[in-house]
């Protein structure tokens, strides 16, 4: 299937939120929101696990949102360690919302990859106790939120956890450490690295899975 990138700048609070929106060309069934690694150590809306969930989703009739978190690309504001990243995604749900209604009150997915895990279960707090919509589904992929933590958070039972057995950047057991008293099952993939080199297959697989379950 085609999919047609369009970019676009947003609000944040920092200034302009630097987009990237993903169209399928089938039936839109919803949208989802991923989030990028860190920063400061060259993360950014392209890198290839953001890509591969957002390519995922688009293929399963999904709008995949792919914002630029501050200071990189084109997004204006400098690296605010969770805190304003937060905040500049609950104006980008408010703006998808607005902007493309046949979207935003759809089913909605919410994914991130490493420092954007920390964004996205704060995001998910913050959506839940302003009682906002909440996602349909979260996927948390290298999750190191734990690291950036600035508040209480709640986690969906449902949430999808997956970990590189070899994690380099972010060791499985502080893993385990964190989510310990959520008791929600880690997925780990043998032999995989922070970065999932040579596992992004298994990766999407397990995307869909997940993806399958809300949208049968």
């Amino acid at each position: 299937m085609a999919i047609k990138t369009e970019k676009i700048i947003l609000n944040g609070m920092a200034g302009n939120m630097d987009c990237a929106i993903d169209w399928p060309d089938t039936p839109i069934r919803g949208w989802a929101l991923v989030l990028h690694p860190h920063p400061l150590h060259e993360g950014t809306r392209d890198n290839k696990i953001v890509t591969t969930v957002a390519r995922t989703c688009a293929q399963n009739g999904l709008v995949a949102v792919r914002p630029n978190f501050r200071g990189v690309g084109l997004s204006e504001g400098e690296f605010d360690k969770a805190h304003g990243e937060t905040r500049d995604m609950q104006m980008l749900i408010e703006q998808i919302e607005r902007l493309y209604p046949e979207v935003g009150h759809k089913k909605w997915v919410l994914a991130g990859f490493s420092f954007g895990t920390a964004v996205a279960a704060q995001l998910y707090a913050e959506q839940k106790e302003a009682q906002h919509q909440l996602p349909d589904a979260m996927m948390l992929l290298g999750p190191a939120v734990w690291r950036f933590q600035y508040r209480d958070i709640e986690l969906p039972a449902d949430l999808l956890v997956v970990h590189g057995e070899k994690d380099e950047v972010v060791p499985l057991q502080e893993v385990f450490d964190w989510i310990r008293p959520y008791q929600i099952p880690v997925t780990v993939i043998p032999e995989a690295t922070h970065f999932f080199h040579g596992f992004l297959i298994q990766l999407k697989r397990l995307i869909q899975i997940k993806l399958d379950q809300i949208l049968k």
